[in-house]
Protein backbone atom coordinates (compact mmCIF):
# COMPACT_ATOMS: atom_id res chain seq x y z
CA UNK A 1 0.00 0.00 0.00
CA UNK A 2 1.23 3.52 -0.86
CA UNK A 3 1.91 6.03 2.08
CA UNK A 4 -0.79 8.94 2.48
CA UNK A 5 2.16 11.22 1.59
CA UNK A 6 2.77 9.93 -1.51
CA UNK A 7 -1.47 9.75 -2.42
CA UNK A 8 -2.30 13.29 -1.50
CA UNK A 9 0.89 14.55 -3.85
CA UNK A 10 -0.87 13.05 -7.19
CA UNK A 11 -3.94 14.45 -5.62
CA UNK A 12 -5.47 10.79 -5.36
CA UNK A 13 -7.58 9.44 -2.72
CA UNK A 14 -6.85 5.78 -1.38
CA UNK A 15 -10.34 5.47 -2.42
CA UNK A 16 -9.18 5.64 -5.74
CA UNK A 17 -6.03 4.16 -5.24
CA UNK A 18 -7.90 0.81 -4.60
CA UNK A 19 -9.79 0.66 -7.63
CA UNK A 20 -6.30 1.47 -9.45
CA UNK A 21 -4.51 -1.72 -7.91
CA UNK A 22 -8.23 -3.71 -8.72
CA UNK A 23 -8.12 -2.59 -12.47
CA UNK A 24 -4.56 -3.94 -12.92
CA UNK A 25 -4.77 -6.37 -10.36
CA UNK A 26 -0.83 -5.23 -8.99
CA UNK A 27 0.63 -2.08 -7.51
CA UNK A 28 0.98 0.52 -10.17
CA UNK A 29 4.51 1.68 -10.19
CA UNK A 30 5.39 5.11 -9.40
CA UNK A 31 4.89 6.69 -12.89
CA UNK A 32 1.49 4.52 -13.40
CA UNK A 33 0.79 6.51 -10.42
CA UNK A 34 1.65 9.93 -11.33
CA UNK A 35 -0.16 9.42 -14.96
CA UNK A 36 -3.27 8.26 -13.24
CA UNK A 37 -3.56 11.22 -11.02
CA UNK A 38 -3.19 13.29 -13.44
CA UNK A 39 -6.16 11.62 -15.77
CA UNK A 40 -8.66 11.41 -12.92
CA UNK A 41 -7.83 15.29 -11.46
CA UNK A 42 -10.63 17.70 -11.57
CA UNK A 43 -9.06 19.78 -14.59
CA UNK A 44 -9.14 16.33 -16.64
CA UNK A 45 -11.59 14.50 -15.70
CA UNK A 46 -14.24 16.67 -13.90
CA UNK A 47 -15.32 14.03 -11.68
CA UNK A 48 -16.96 16.28 -8.64
CA UNK A 49 -18.41 18.63 -11.72
CA UNK A 50 -19.61 16.07 -14.41
CA UNK A 51 -22.74 15.34 -13.02
CA UNK A 52 -23.79 19.13 -13.22
CA UNK A 53 -22.05 19.93 -16.17
CA UNK A 54 -24.34 17.08 -17.97
CA UNK A 55 -27.21 18.64 -17.26
CA UNK A 56 -26.51 21.66 -19.43
CA UNK A 57 -27.86 22.00 -23.26
CA UNK A 58 -24.98 20.67 -25.57
CA UNK A 59 -27.35 20.39 -29.00
CA UNK A 60 -29.04 21.51 -31.42
CA UNK A 61 -29.52 21.89 -35.18
CA UNK A 62 -26.97 24.09 -35.69
CA UNK A 63 -24.27 22.62 -33.28
CA UNK A 64 -21.66 20.34 -35.31
CA UNK A 65 -19.51 19.42 -32.22
CA UNK A 66 -20.50 19.09 -28.80
CA UNK A 67 -18.62 17.92 -25.38
CA UNK A 68 -15.87 15.51 -25.81
CA UNK A 69 -13.76 17.29 -28.02
CA UNK A 70 -10.96 19.70 -28.07
CA UNK A 71 -13.79 22.81 -28.64
CA UNK A 72 -17.22 22.88 -29.10
CA UNK A 73 -18.20 24.00 -32.88
CA UNK A 74 -21.49 25.85 -33.70
CA UNK A 75 -22.30 26.26 -37.49
CA UNK A 76 -23.09 30.40 -37.83
CA UNK A 77 -24.42 30.26 -41.76
CA UNK A 78 -22.49 30.49 -45.39
CA UNK A 79 -20.51 27.58 -44.92
CA UNK A 80 -18.99 28.67 -41.63
CA UNK A 81 -18.57 27.84 -38.39
CA UNK A 82 -17.76 28.93 -34.48
CA UNK A 83 -15.13 27.32 -32.54
CA UNK A 84 -15.31 28.20 -28.66
CA UNK A 85 -13.42 26.72 -25.83
CA UNK A 86 -13.85 28.13 -22.17
CA UNK A 87 -11.97 26.98 -19.57
CA UNK A 88 -10.38 27.82 -15.86
CA UNK A 89 -7.32 28.54 -14.65
CA UNK A 90 -7.94 29.05 -10.80
CA UNK A 91 -5.78 27.59 -8.61
CA UNK A 92 -2.57 28.40 -10.80
CA UNK A 93 -3.69 32.02 -11.24
CA UNK A 94 -3.85 31.72 -7.19
CA UNK A 95 -0.25 31.43 -6.88
CA UNK A 96 1.05 33.05 -10.03
CA UNK A 97 -1.56 34.90 -11.44
CA UNK A 98 0.46 36.54 -14.55
CA UNK A 99 1.83 33.02 -15.67
CA UNK A 100 -1.23 30.99 -14.45
CA UNK A 101 -3.63 33.16 -16.44
CA UNK A 102 -1.41 33.32 -19.77
CA UNK A 103 -0.95 29.78 -19.74
CA UNK A 104 -4.84 29.46 -19.55
CA UNK A 105 -5.45 31.11 -22.78
CA UNK A 106 -2.78 29.75 -24.50
CA UNK A 107 -4.41 26.32 -23.61
CA UNK A 108 -7.62 27.39 -24.97
CA UNK A 109 -6.00 29.08 -28.17
CA UNK A 110 -4.54 25.44 -28.64
CA UNK A 111 -7.54 23.97 -28.06
CA UNK A 112 -8.96 25.88 -30.86
CA UNK A 113 -6.35 25.26 -33.33
CA UNK A 114 -6.67 21.44 -32.67
CA UNK A 115 -10.34 21.85 -34.51
CA UNK A 116 -8.70 23.16 -37.29
CA UNK A 117 -10.12 26.39 -36.61
CA UNK A 118 -8.27 30.11 -36.58
CA UNK A 119 -8.81 31.62 -33.40
CA UNK A 120 -9.76 35.64 -33.49
CA UNK A 121 -10.89 36.94 -30.08
CA UNK A 122 -10.86 35.99 -26.24
CA UNK A 123 -13.05 36.72 -23.46
CA UNK A 124 -12.42 36.60 -19.85
CA UNK A 125 -15.03 36.26 -16.97
CA UNK A 126 -13.03 36.95 -13.40
CA UNK A 127 -14.05 36.92 -9.69
CA UNK A 128 -11.63 38.57 -6.73
CA UNK A 129 -11.65 40.04 -3.82
CA UNK A 130 -12.12 43.01 -2.58
CA UNK A 131 -9.87 45.98 -3.51
CA UNK A 132 -7.24 46.88 -2.81
CA UNK A 133 -6.12 43.50 -1.20
CA UNK A 134 -7.00 41.68 -4.17
CA UNK A 135 -4.62 44.38 -6.22
CA UNK A 136 -2.13 40.83 -6.78
CA UNK A 137 -4.22 39.06 -8.65
CA UNK A 138 -6.14 41.49 -9.86
CA UNK A 139 -2.84 43.08 -11.58
CA UNK A 140 -1.68 39.95 -12.95
CA UNK A 141 -4.51 38.13 -14.15
CA UNK A 142 -5.79 40.70 -16.39
CA UNK A 143 -2.02 41.57 -17.83
CA UNK A 144 -1.54 37.65 -18.49
CA UNK A 145 -4.86 37.34 -20.31
CA UNK A 146 -4.27 40.27 -22.12
CA UNK A 147 -0.60 39.95 -22.48
CA UNK A 148 -0.38 36.68 -23.89
CA UNK A 149 -3.37 37.16 -26.38
CA UNK A 150 -1.28 40.30 -27.77
CA UNK A 151 1.63 38.90 -28.80
CA UNK A 152 0.33 36.38 -30.78
CA UNK A 153 -2.27 38.79 -32.38
CA UNK A 154 -5.89 37.84 -31.07
CA UNK A 155 -7.55 40.63 -29.10
CA UNK A 156 -9.12 40.44 -25.63
CA UNK A 157 -12.74 41.94 -26.98
CA UNK A 158 -15.14 41.23 -23.97
CA UNK A 159 -14.99 40.15 -20.39
CA UNK A 160 -16.65 40.77 -17.42
CA UNK A 161 -15.61 40.88 -13.12
CA UNK A 162 -16.87 40.74 -10.05
CA UNK A 163 -15.00 41.56 -6.71
CA UNK A 164 -16.52 39.73 -3.07
CA UNK A 165 -14.86 38.38 -0.09
CA UNK A 166 -15.38 34.79 -0.87
CA UNK A 167 -13.13 35.09 -3.54
CA UNK A 168 -10.40 36.34 -1.50
CA UNK A 169 -7.30 34.32 -1.94
CA UNK A 170 -8.85 32.36 -4.74
CA UNK A 171 -9.46 33.91 -7.46
CA UNK A 172 -12.06 32.47 -10.14
CA UNK A 173 -10.41 32.94 -13.52
CA UNK A 174 -12.36 31.63 -16.65
CA UNK A 175 -11.10 32.36 -20.19
CA UNK A 176 -12.53 31.87 -23.61
CA UNK A 177 -11.11 31.81 -27.01
CA UNK A 178 -13.16 31.94 -30.42
CA UNK A 179 -12.47 31.15 -33.84
CA UNK A 180 -13.34 30.21 -37.38
CA UNK A 181 -13.23 27.49 -39.45
CA UNK A 182 -14.83 26.55 -42.64
CA UNK A 183 -17.15 23.71 -41.89
CA UNK A 184 -15.62 20.69 -43.95
CA UNK A 185 -12.34 21.81 -42.32
CA UNK A 186 -13.88 21.20 -39.05
CA UNK A 187 -11.35 18.72 -37.53
CA UNK A 188 -11.52 16.05 -34.53
CA UNK A 189 -8.52 15.09 -32.65
CA UNK A 190 -9.64 11.27 -33.08
CA UNK A 191 -6.15 8.68 -33.39
CA UNK A 192 -7.49 6.79 -36.29
CA UNK A 193 -5.50 4.58 -38.74
CA UNK A 194 -3.63 1.53 -36.93
CA UNK A 195 0.24 2.49 -37.91
CA UNK A 196 -0.66 5.82 -38.69
CA UNK A 197 2.50 7.77 -36.79
CA UNK A 198 2.45 10.34 -33.64
CA UNK A 199 4.35 13.19 -33.69
CA UNK A 200 5.07 15.69 -30.76
CA UNK A 201 5.50 19.10 -32.40
CA UNK A 202 6.74 22.85 -30.74
CA UNK A 203 8.12 23.50 -27.88
CA UNK A 204 10.90 21.08 -26.10
CA UNK A 205 10.14 19.00 -22.65
CA UNK A 206 11.00 20.20 -19.78
CA UNK A 207 10.21 19.90 -16.02
CA UNK A 208 8.00 23.06 -15.47
CA UNK A 209 4.21 22.17 -14.91
CA UNK A 210 4.49 18.57 -13.02
CA UNK A 211 1.70 17.81 -11.28
CA UNK A 212 0.03 21.00 -12.40
CA UNK A 213 -3.44 18.95 -13.15
CA UNK A 214 -3.63 17.60 -10.19
CA UNK A 215 -3.20 20.88 -8.13
CA UNK A 216 -6.53 21.35 -9.60
CA UNK A 217 -7.84 18.92 -7.47
CA UNK A 218 -6.32 19.80 -3.74
CA UNK A 219 -7.30 22.88 -1.60
CA UNK A 220 -5.63 25.89 -1.11
CA UNK A 221 -4.04 26.52 1.85
CA UNK A 222 -0.64 27.81 3.62
CA UNK A 223 1.27 25.64 2.09
CA UNK A 224 -0.50 26.07 -2.06
CA UNK A 225 2.55 28.34 -2.24
CA UNK A 226 4.96 25.70 -2.74
CA UNK A 227 3.13 24.24 -5.68
CA UNK A 228 4.98 27.02 -7.59
CA UNK A 229 6.67 25.07 -9.86
CA UNK A 230 3.87 22.86 -10.78
CA UNK A 231 2.72 26.08 -12.47
CA UNK A 232 3.68 26.35 -16.39
CA UNK A 233 5.54 29.26 -18.15
CA UNK A 234 4.36 30.48 -21.65
CA UNK A 235 6.20 31.34 -24.79
CA UNK A 236 3.60 33.43 -26.93
CA UNK A 237 5.65 34.05 -29.78
CA UNK A 238 6.64 30.34 -29.74
CA UNK A 239 2.63 30.02 -29.64
CA UNK A 240 2.06 32.25 -32.64
CA UNK A 241 4.66 29.76 -34.67
CA UNK A 242 3.16 27.45 -33.79
CA UNK A 243 -0.72 28.46 -34.93
CA UNK A 244 0.52 29.45 -38.32
CA UNK A 245 2.22 25.75 -38.79
CA UNK A 246 -0.87 24.32 -37.70
CA UNK A 247 -3.06 26.67 -40.11
CA UNK A 248 -0.74 25.28 -43.21
CA UNK A 249 -0.72 21.97 -41.68
CA UNK A 250 -4.87 21.88 -42.20
CA UNK A 251 -4.19 22.46 -46.11
CA UNK A 252 -2.70 19.51 -45.96
CA UNK A 253 -4.08 15.58 -46.17
CA UNK A 254 -1.33 14.35 -44.69
CA UNK A 255 -2.76 14.86 -41.02
CA UNK A 256 -5.58 12.58 -39.35
CA UNK A 257 -5.79 14.67 -36.59
CA UNK A 258 -4.21 17.18 -34.34
CA UNK A 259 -4.55 17.35 -29.90
CA UNK A 260 -3.37 19.88 -27.89
CA UNK A 261 -0.43 18.97 -25.17
CA UNK A 262 -2.38 20.97 -21.90
CA UNK A 263 -2.47 19.62 -18.83
CA UNK A 264 -1.33 16.48 -17.92
CA UNK A 265 0.83 17.20 -20.97
CA UNK A 266 1.60 13.95 -23.08
CA UNK A 267 -0.10 11.23 -20.60
CA UNK A 268 -3.90 13.36 -21.57
CA UNK A 269 -2.89 14.01 -24.94
CA UNK A 270 -2.10 10.07 -25.96
CA UNK A 271 -5.02 8.72 -23.96
CA UNK A 272 -7.42 11.03 -24.89
CA UNK A 273 -6.62 11.06 -28.51
CA UNK A 274 -6.54 7.13 -28.64
CA UNK A 275 -9.74 7.00 -26.15
CA UNK A 276 -12.20 9.00 -28.83
CA UNK A 277 -11.63 6.25 -31.13
CA UNK A 278 -12.96 2.60 -29.99
CA UNK A 279 -10.42 -0.53 -29.51
CA UNK A 280 -7.83 1.95 -30.98
CA UNK A 281 -4.03 2.50 -28.78
CA UNK A 282 -1.01 3.97 -28.56
CA UNK A 283 2.54 2.97 -28.68
CA UNK A 284 5.43 5.51 -27.74
CA UNK A 285 8.77 5.83 -27.21
CA UNK A 286 10.07 8.52 -24.63
CA UNK A 287 13.61 8.46 -25.51
CA UNK A 288 12.32 10.01 -28.89
CA UNK A 289 10.75 13.19 -27.11
CA UNK A 290 12.83 16.28 -27.65
CA UNK A 291 13.91 17.40 -24.20
CA UNK A 292 15.33 21.24 -23.31
CA UNK A 293 16.84 19.86 -19.82
CA UNK A 294 19.12 16.17 -19.14
CA UNK A 295 18.56 14.16 -16.61
CA UNK A 296 14.85 14.34 -17.00
CA UNK A 297 13.21 10.76 -15.80
CA UNK A 298 10.08 8.71 -17.20
CA UNK A 299 8.10 10.36 -14.93
CA UNK A 300 9.05 14.13 -15.94
CA UNK A 301 8.43 13.53 -19.42
CA UNK A 302 4.77 11.75 -18.94
CA UNK A 303 3.72 14.47 -16.33
CA UNK A 304 5.48 17.95 -18.38
CA UNK A 305 3.25 20.12 -18.24
CA UNK A 306 5.53 22.16 -20.70
CA UNK A 307 3.38 24.57 -23.05
CA UNK A 308 3.40 25.32 -26.89
CA UNK A 309 3.31 21.75 -27.83
CA UNK A 310 0.83 19.59 -29.58
CA UNK A 311 0.40 16.06 -30.76
CA UNK A 312 -0.11 15.57 -34.46
CA UNK A 313 -1.20 12.01 -36.16
CA UNK A 314 0.53 11.59 -39.69
CA UNK A 315 -0.47 9.32 -41.95
CA UNK A 316 2.06 6.65 -42.08
CA UNK A 317 4.70 7.16 -44.77
CA UNK A 318 3.65 10.73 -44.98
CA UNK A 319 5.86 11.71 -41.98
CA UNK A 320 8.33 14.23 -44.21
CA UNK A 321 6.22 15.94 -45.82
CA UNK A 322 4.19 17.25 -42.04
CA UNK A 323 8.47 17.82 -40.77
CA UNK A 324 8.78 20.53 -43.19
CA UNK A 325 5.82 22.58 -42.51
CA UNK A 326 7.00 22.74 -39.13
CA UNK A 327 10.89 23.71 -40.38
CA UNK A 328 9.31 26.61 -42.32
CA UNK A 329 8.26 28.00 -39.21
CA UNK A 330 11.47 26.70 -37.21
CA UNK A 331 9.24 24.22 -35.01
CA UNK A 332 10.79 21.10 -33.70
CA UNK A 333 9.16 17.88 -34.88
CA UNK A 334 9.19 14.25 -34.04
CA UNK A 335 8.03 11.26 -34.25
CA UNK A 336 7.52 9.48 -31.07
CA UNK A 337 5.03 6.72 -31.58
CA UNK A 338 2.26 5.18 -33.28
CA UNK A 339 -1.40 4.52 -33.79
CA UNK A 340 -2.16 0.69 -32.19
CA UNK A 341 -5.81 -1.47 -32.16
CA UNK A 342 -5.07 -3.41 -28.80
CA UNK A 343 -7.11 -0.55 -26.67
CA UNK A 344 -3.76 0.07 -24.66
CA UNK A 345 -1.23 2.93 -24.13
CA UNK A 346 2.04 1.04 -23.87
CA UNK A 347 5.35 3.55 -23.53
CA UNK A 348 8.65 2.37 -24.00
CA UNK A 349 11.73 3.78 -22.56
CA UNK A 350 14.36 2.80 -24.70
CA UNK A 351 17.93 4.93 -25.14
CA UNK A 352 21.28 4.00 -26.67
CA UNK A 353 21.80 2.12 -23.96
CA UNK A 354 18.38 -0.84 -22.71
CA UNK A 355 18.87 -1.99 -18.91
CA UNK A 356 16.81 -4.76 -17.48
CA UNK A 357 16.96 -1.88 -14.36
CA UNK A 358 15.74 1.10 -16.71
CA UNK A 359 11.88 2.41 -15.65
CA UNK A 360 9.84 0.35 -17.97
CA UNK A 361 6.33 0.88 -17.84
CA UNK A 362 2.77 0.44 -18.63
CA UNK A 363 0.19 3.26 -18.73
CA UNK A 364 -3.30 3.15 -19.07
CA UNK A 365 -5.99 4.00 -21.57
CA UNK A 366 -9.67 4.00 -21.02
CA UNK A 367 -10.32 1.44 -18.34
CA UNK A 368 -8.16 -1.34 -19.84
CA UNK A 369 -4.43 -1.84 -18.53
CA UNK A 370 -1.49 -1.72 -20.82
CA UNK A 371 0.33 -4.58 -21.72
CA UNK A 372 4.06 -4.48 -19.80
CA UNK A 373 7.07 -4.47 -22.22
CA UNK A 374 10.68 -4.42 -21.08
CA UNK A 375 13.93 -5.02 -23.37
CA UNK A 376 16.41 -6.80 -21.59
CA UNK A 377 19.54 -6.06 -24.46
CA UNK A 378 22.19 -4.53 -23.37
CA UNK A 379 23.71 -4.05 -26.80
CA UNK A 380 21.13 -1.65 -28.49
CA UNK A 381 22.44 0.77 -30.28
CA UNK A 382 19.33 2.60 -31.26
CA UNK A 383 19.33 6.12 -33.07
CA UNK A 384 17.16 8.94 -32.88
CA UNK A 385 16.16 8.90 -36.25
CA UNK A 386 13.13 6.82 -37.52
CA UNK A 387 15.45 4.97 -40.55
CA UNK A 388 17.06 2.89 -37.30
CA UNK A 389 14.59 1.42 -35.32
CA UNK A 390 14.71 -1.50 -34.23
CA UNK A 391 12.17 -4.08 -34.80
CA UNK A 392 12.37 -5.40 -31.61
CA UNK A 393 11.89 -2.44 -29.60
CA UNK A 394 9.63 -1.15 -32.45
CA UNK A 395 7.92 -3.98 -33.95
CA UNK A 396 6.97 -3.79 -37.90
CA UNK A 397 3.80 -2.07 -38.13
CA UNK A 398 2.61 -4.75 -40.49
CA UNK A 399 3.99 -7.23 -42.40
CA UNK A 400 3.14 -5.78 -45.79
CA UNK A 401 5.04 -2.71 -44.88
CA UNK A 402 8.02 -5.53 -44.19
CA UNK A 403 10.41 -5.02 -46.66
CA UNK A 404 9.24 -1.71 -48.40
CA UNK A 405 11.32 1.44 -48.10
CA UNK A 406 10.01 4.79 -48.87
CA UNK A 407 11.20 8.31 -47.56
CA UNK A 408 11.47 9.00 -44.00
CA UNK A 409 10.38 4.89 -43.83
CA UNK A 410 12.33 2.34 -42.00
CA UNK A 411 13.27 -0.99 -44.16
CA UNK A 412 12.24 -3.89 -42.04
CA UNK A 413 13.22 -7.84 -42.55
CA UNK A 414 10.57 -9.55 -40.31
CA UNK A 415 11.59 -12.74 -40.80
CA UNK A 416 15.12 -11.81 -39.67
CA UNK A 417 14.30 -9.26 -37.06
CA UNK A 418 17.59 -7.68 -38.88
CA UNK A 419 17.53 -3.79 -39.93
CA UNK A 420 18.19 -3.35 -43.20
CA UNK A 421 20.06 0.34 -43.00
CA UNK A 422 21.78 -1.25 -39.91
CA UNK A 423 22.51 -4.47 -41.37
CA UNK A 424 26.38 -5.24 -40.06
CA UNK A 425 24.72 -5.94 -36.92
CA UNK A 426 21.43 -7.36 -35.26
CA UNK A 427 19.14 -5.34 -33.79
CA UNK A 428 18.60 -6.27 -30.28
CA UNK A 429 18.30 -9.76 -28.49
CA UNK A 430 16.00 -12.18 -30.12
CA UNK A 431 12.12 -11.61 -30.03
CA UNK A 432 11.62 -14.00 -27.64
CA UNK A 433 14.00 -13.29 -24.85
CA UNK A 434 13.55 -9.51 -25.60
CA UNK A 435 10.13 -8.85 -24.67
CA UNK A 436 8.16 -10.03 -22.13
CA UNK A 437 4.51 -8.85 -21.24
CA UNK A 438 2.03 -9.69 -17.69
Amino acid sequence: MVDSRRLREVALTPEEYRVIVSELRRAPNAVELGMLGVLWSEHCSYKTSKALLRRLPSSGDAVLQGPGENAGAVEIGQGWAAVFKIESHNHPSAIEPYQGAATGVGGIIRDVIAMGARPIALLDSLRFGPLPASRHHFDGVVAGIGGYGNCIGIPTVGGEVYFDECYAQNPLVNAMCVGLVRVDRLMRARAEGTGNSLMLVGADTGRDGIHGASFASVELDESSSERRPAVQVGNPFLEKCLLEACMDLARTDAVVAVQDLGAAGLTSSVAECAGRVHAAGARIDISLVPRRERGMTPYDVMLSESQERMLVVVQRGREAEVERIFETWDLTSAVIGDVTDDGHLTVFDCRSTCSPTAPHFAAWSGSRPSRHRRCTSTRCRRSRTRARRCSVCWPARTSAAAGRSSAGTTTWSATRRWCLREATRPCCASRARGLGSR
